[in-house]
């Protein structure tokens, strides 16, 4: 295939002495001439403005003796063949190469000039293609005829050619274009600017259903809905500004009337001197595009919805708020009217109920509908583990045989596509049962079982977790109660002992006596202590821990409660450093004195090898901080973040007396005065224990 390249103009000198006409050997016909025919007197001249004609003629001509060697050519011939031949040495053609139009060699002897002159007759319009010494390629038509002297024998030719190379280019183009518009799956419509469709290509007759021979000639607007109509006026004023419309997405009309949504581009068209004629369209059919979109953004939203409901229900504890839960995720996933989460429990005395939760459906209309269970089509879900998907619910033969509903009743939800996938709990018992309905059919899908199936699992463990959680929580307050109610009942025979072995004690006895007596008192006030934390942690588990606010200066409970302890205490020396004025809090003085106690006698439990700790008080930003300090074992970092919690016990303390309640007790007194509790410990070096409180700001010394 030859690749045809523009002309290239070289700018030939030529010869000095011109060729002109009048030197040809040319002789009109009737004029008297030699033996062999040849007029050998002066030519005629020919006249001056034909002469001119054919030198600065934009088309090549050039002339051949009888033998076929260049006799003339004009400048045009030069700049066609890009070189510029020798006169009476170049035969037939001044091409540098030259080849039929399949691109195959053509001999130069067998050029259409070549044949003229030995055949005596024309060749004209031959097409061949010439190679220029710069390896471009011209196509052209020929026009060879002979010419006779007055004997009529052929003493030469001339030849006229004409360069169709851009034409043949164009038609080539054009072809292409063609067949691309032809094979193109999109609509390629043209249209002129009074909207009629002047072109229609095989994809417009797949995506419209028109043929062309429906719509040529017909107004563009039978495509448009009635309500999108003024789109054309709006895309004719762009066109006649000569505004291109790049990928707007729209609505169309097929044949029968549907919509198909489409990308629109609309360009201008033009005549050969630049008017604006009309527009063409390509119209893309973008509905499987939108449906691929549509479904990726639902499975981006399903997954997010399985994640985020996943989360939410292993974190609840709540039977009602795990159905509720549920039952809005999956119905919005299945995209149904309405969805139920059927739920089987027994409750504390044995007896069988049904909870339930409703999500696009108001109770009453449910509540009309009947339960799950009194109906064969719900039998299936909760007698087995079968999942059910009709899209029809109306034509299953398990529908409408109960005694129940015999059918669809007025009132009753409107149910056609119906799914029904069982909660199965992790022993293979069917727990419960999740249910929706659509008044449509055929809305529920494969992926819907899916999804809902793995939902259902999800809340199968939830709902697992949350009955163990309940027998835990049931178990936890039986024995809060019981402790309760011990302590209750040890603090009465405790008060007696105490109240006999303090007659005991002050009656005169011996040493040893006295001495044994002292020892069980000490211990009676253990147990009494060990039986008040107890008592408090019941009531802290059962909410029952209440507080008597009152206003007191905790400066002074602080000096109190250091003085006391420094009396009672004989091993270590409590030291108080924050003297100053009064700092008034709003608080229960009772707790606030408890708190204090116990950080004061763990800093000295816990420090057995030294011999004092430090309390001190500091107000600052509206609030008061209290900080006691030893120089006992301290703390690792696991044991800080444990060591409020109930029961918690440090490890290498077993030596060391406690139940691992005064922590605890501790930490919920200030939380409940909306106070802050922490503790700062280094291994081998000490603790210091700190709790802050907001002052009462309306007392004048703490202004």
């Amino acid at each position: 295939m030859f690749h045809i390249a523009h002309s290239i103009s070289y700018g030939l000198q030529f010869n000095t002495k011109k060729i002109m006409l009048q030197d040809l050997p040319i002789r009109p016909p009737g004029n008297q001439g030699d033996k062999n025919g040849i007029d050998r007197s002066q030519p005629k001249v020919a006249d001056q403005k034909f002469k001119e004609l054919v030198w600065t003629s934009p088309v090549a001509i050039y002339t051949c003796d009888q033998d076929g060697f260049i006799t003339f050519f004009n400048p045009a011939a030069v700049t066609l063949w890009g070189r510029e031949p020798e006169i009476g040495k170049d035969l037939w053609c001044g091409s540098w190469k030259i080849y039929y139009p399949d691109g195959s060699p053509m001999p130069l002897d067998g050029c259409p000039m070549a044949l003229t002159l030995k055949e005596g007759k024309s060749y004209e319009g031959a097409e061949i293609v010439i190679e220029r010494p710069d390896h471009t390629f011209r196509s052209l038509l020929v026009f060879p005829r002979p010419i006779f002297n007055e004997l009529n024998i052929i003493i030469g030719a001339h030849n006229t050619l004409v360069d169709i190379t851009d034409q043949k280019q164009g038609e080539e183009k054009q072809s292409i274009l063609s067949a691309i518009v032809e094979s193109s799956d999109d609509a390629i419509i043209s249209k002129n600017l009074d909207g009629i469709i002047q072109s229609w290509n095989a994809g417009a007759q797949k995506i419209f259903g028109y043929t062309e021979q429906e719509v040529i000639g017909k107004h563009i607007s039978i495509l448009i809905p009635s309500f999108l109509q003024a789109e054309e006026d709006v895309i004719i004023s762009n066109i006649k500004a000569g505004k291109k419309i790049d990928h707007f997405q729209t609505i169309r009309l097929n044949k029968s009337g549907r919509e198909i949504p489409i990308s629109l581009t609309v360009s201008p068209v033009k005549d050969s001197h630049g008017r604006i004629i009309g527009a063409s369209k390509i119209a893309r059919d973008i509905s499987e595009r939108l449906q691929t979109e549509h479904t990726i953004r639902q499975n981006v939203q399903n997954l997010r919805i399985l994640n985020t409901i996943g989360k939410v229900i292993s974190e609840k504890l709540d039977v009602q708020a795990i159905l509720d839960q549920v039952t809005d995720a999956t119905t919005k996933i299945t995209d149904a009217e309405f969805g139920a989460f059927f739920y089987n429990t027994i409750d504390e005395r044995g007896e069988a109920h049904r909870l339930f939760a409703l999500s696009g459906a108001p109770r009453e209309a449910f509540e009309k509908f009947g339960m799950p269970g009194d109906a064969a089509i719900f039998d299936s879900t909760f007698s087995g583990d079968q999942l059910v998907r009709v899209d029809d619910i109306r034509k299953d033969p398990r529908y409408g045989h109960n005694a129940l509903h015999y059918g669809m009743l007025k009132g009753y939800l409107p149910v056609v596509s119906y799914l029904a996938v069982p909660v199965i709990s992790s022993t293979g018992t069917v727990i419960g049962g999740l249910f929706f309905g659509h008044q449509e059919p055929g809305v529920f899908t494969i992926d819907h079982e899916v999804l809902v199936s793995s939902i259902a699992s999800q809340a199968a463990v939830a709902l697992d977790n949350s009955k163990l959680f309940e027998e835990v929580k049931a178990l936890s307050a039986k024995k809060d109660e019981f402790i309760a109610l011990a302590s209750h009942e040890l603090k009465t025979p405790l008060t007696t002992i105490k109240g006999y072995l303090q007659v005991l004690d002050r009656a005169e006895r011996d040493q040893t006596s006295k001495s044994f007596i002292g020892k069980m008192l000490k211990q009676v006030d253990k147990l009494n202590a060990l039986i008040s934390d107890l008592l408090d942690v019941s009531k802290v588990e059962a909410g029952k821990l209440k507080l008597d606010l009152e206003l007191f200066d905790l400066r002074a409970l602080v000096e109190e409660v250091t003085e006391t302890l420094n009396y009672t205490n004989k091993t270590h020396q409590i030291i108080f450093q924050g003297e100053g004025e009064a700092v008034w809090i709003k608080a229960d003085k009772q707790r606030m004195e408890q708190v204090m106690v116990n950080l004061l006698t763990n800093a000295i439990k816990y420090s057995p090898d030294a011999n004092q700790v430090q309390i001190s008080l500091e107000q600052a930003a509206g609030e008061v901080t209290v900080t006691v300090k030893d120089q006992g074992m301290g703390l690792t970092t696991d044991q800080q973040k444990q060591i409020f919690t109930r029961f918690y016990r440090a490890e290498g303390n077993a030596n060391i007396p406690g139940l691992g309640l005064g922590l605890y007790l501790t930490k919920e007194i200030i939380d409940r005065h909306h106070g802050k509790i922490g503790v700062y410990s280094v291994p081998e070096k000490g603790s210091e224990f700190y709790f802050s409180l907001p002052l009462n700001l309306n007392h004048p010394v703490n202004e």
